[in-house]
């Protein structure tokens, strides 16, 4: 994402800050503008990973930018079940682990005979929720130099209606959406414009199969269960999509994923012959689907893999995986399913793209998914807007005169620091002892759309350390980062924004301006106060800074002496 240029003369304190602003408008760029710029217009090639709970899948893709589009020329799937997980600690097995090294391996293999220029790669519910997910995720990055982003269910969600948004055309009418997915089923509520809703249940093939089914054939006590589990799991989010559907709206059903791709490729062969390619557009109905479970929970294993076109480990958990689309379609009273090839994976493409500025059409609003997720979870726990704009102003400025000074922190950091900024004072919704921890909690456990769970947990710990401690090795929020890179930067952005609390200590944004000179050879860093009000003393911001620069001076070594200038 291209940031705009800071001011040095408008004070961030009197009106929205100007990347507020900014933000508030997606920043696209027009045919004839990518045109121009032959490395834009050039075509990329990208590829996408899903590091899923039954699954990885990968996507190579060609990107047209000045359509802009993107064309697959490559797919890989690898079926490891990281969702196998130990049933007494919950960790991903060894054996699980080995499974996915080597189909990663594979994907890096694939991605760079084709010459991509990055590979995005992410990962959802079976890591997500493992103890020792992220040392999984370490341990390839260790090995292959891949790093993979660790996602929360919403965003999830988030990203699978980007892709299913590249592939269909919902003309302004609402469409409900649902992946079932080893681990957990999303559903989404959209009309093509920002999504309605978002959830993340923790209903999917492999767990269910797992945790509720352990005969063969499936007995009808353990189906009779079953059903009844995922109903209950599915009423809470499927009332959701209720409350967000107008009195006179109907809407389009769509499906994504392996399990509801395998039920309609059995439908198909039975009515048709033969298996549509693609599937994509593909309509199965609720009696059909009915049908099929009914055959299905009558097969033992053996009997479900001689089905054509079913792997076995499909058949392993394709009854589980249907009873969780039959449940949803019933508790949301549609009459069929239409199948989209295009989920998780092309929406990390289409993430990527937006972030990139390649895309102006009715994608358009995803692009400040993260801006504004941050202002509505600011609305959402009272922040005082004018001065948390007023402190992010401070704190990006602080940041641009010292970037490539005393820091090489880039735009994605730059972010990172405005997010905390905003939100740095939502724990006084909780309360004001200790609301800087409360922070933490609320930010960490927030939602934010648009994030990594890296970023949150950066964003996060910058937070918390506005105030009190430094960051401490002994503290449990920092020692949470794994990553070795976010933790610097923790170390190093924290004291930037605990310098802009100091500065608008009396909240009525005193301090007009900030300008840094580094003085190397003194070993001082000159910190030129220009106040709003020149007869303004500024002292209670003067004594917040003498107060709050030990963290900033142990971190980069140097003394800070603040002067005012009238």
């Amino acid at each position: 994402m291209s940031w705009p240029e800071p001011s040095d003369v408008a004070s961030p304190c009197l009106t929205a800050h100007p990347l507020v602003i900014s933000w508030m408008t997606t920043l696209t760029y027009s045919r004839e503008r990518l045109l121009s710029l032959p490395h834009l217009a050039q075509d990329r090639i990208l590829a996408a990973i899903d590091v899923g709970t039954n699954s990885i899948h990968m996507v190579v893709v060609k990107i047209q930018p000045t359509l802009p589009s993107f064309t697959i020329i490559a797919k890989e799937k690898a079926t490891v079940r990281l969702g196998d997980r130990d049933r007494n600690t919950g960790n991903l097995t060894p054996a699980a682990m080995e499974r996915a090294t080597l189909a990663l391996r594979r994907c890096r293999e694939i991605a760079k005979s084709l010459n991509v220029e990055e590979i995005v790669a992410v990962a959802t519910s079976a890591t997500r929720e493992a103890p020792n997910g992220r040392d999984f995720l370490q341990h390839i990055e260790q090995e292959l130099g891949l790093t993979i982003n660790l996602i929360a269910g919403q965003e999830e969600a988030r990203r699978i209606y980007l892709g299913v948004l590249s592939g269909v055309e919902f003309n302004n009418q609402p469409h409900v959406i649902i992946d079932i997915g080893g681990g957990s089923t999303e559903l989404i509520l959209g009309d093509g414009h920002e999504p309605r809703t978002l959830s993340s249940t923790k209903v999917g093939a492999v767990r269910l199969t797992t945790e509720l089914v352990s005969t063969d054939p499936i007995s009808n006590t353990e189906f009779t269960a079953l059903q009844a589990y995922v109903r209950g799991m599915l009423e809470r989010p499927i009332e959701e999509v209720r409350q967000n559907l107008r009195p006179d709206e109907l809407p389009r059903l769509v499906g994504t994923s392996g399990t509801i791709e395998a039920l309609a490729a059995l439908h198909a062969r039975d009515n048709l012959g033969t298996v549509p390619d693609p599937l994509h557009g593909y309509q199965l109905t609720l009696r059909d689907l009915r049908d099929l479970v009914s055959q299905l929970r009558r097969m033992d294993y053996d009997e479900r893999c001689d089905l054509p076109g079913m792997n076995d480990r499909r058949a392993e958990i394709i009854v589980a995986g249907a009873v969780i689309l039959l449940e949803a379609m019933s508790l949301l009273d549609l009459k069929s399913v239409t199948i989209c090839e295009r989920s998780l994976r092309e929406g990390v493409v289409v993430d990527w793209m937006l972030t990139h500025g390649l895309i102006e059409d009715r994608l358009r609003y995803q692009s400040s998914i993260r801006e504004r997720s941050i202002l509505r979870t600011a609305q959402k726990y009272h922040v005082n807007l004018p001065y948390a704009e007023c402190i992010a102003g401070h704190a990006l400025s602080l940041f641009d005169q010292t970037q490539g000074v005393l820091h090489e922190w880039g735009d994605d950091a730059r972010e990172l620091l405005w997010a905390a900024a905003m939100l740095h004072n939502c724990g006084h919704y909780v309360s004001h002892s200790a609301h800087h921890k409360h922070s933490y909690y609320l930010i960490r456990n927030g939602d934010l759309l648009g994030f990594t769970e890296v970023e949150i947990e950066a964003i996060a710990n910058i937070a918390r350390y506005h105030r009190k401690s430094c960051p401490k090795k002994k503290h449990d929020t920092y020692r949470s980062l794994d990553s070795k890179p976010h933790r610097l930067m923790v170390d190093q952005l924290s004291p930037l924004l605990r310098l802009a609390v100091a500065l608008d200590r009396r909240q009525i944004g005193a301090i007009r301006r900030v300008q840094v000179h580094h003085q190397p050879d003194d070993g001082k860093l000159m910190m030129h106060l220009v106040p709003q009000d020149p007869q303004d003393e500024c002292l209670l911001e003067l004594w917040g800074l003498d107060q709050k620069k030990s963290c900033f001076e142990s971190t980069y070594g140097l003394k800070l002496v603040t002067v005012l200038k009238p």
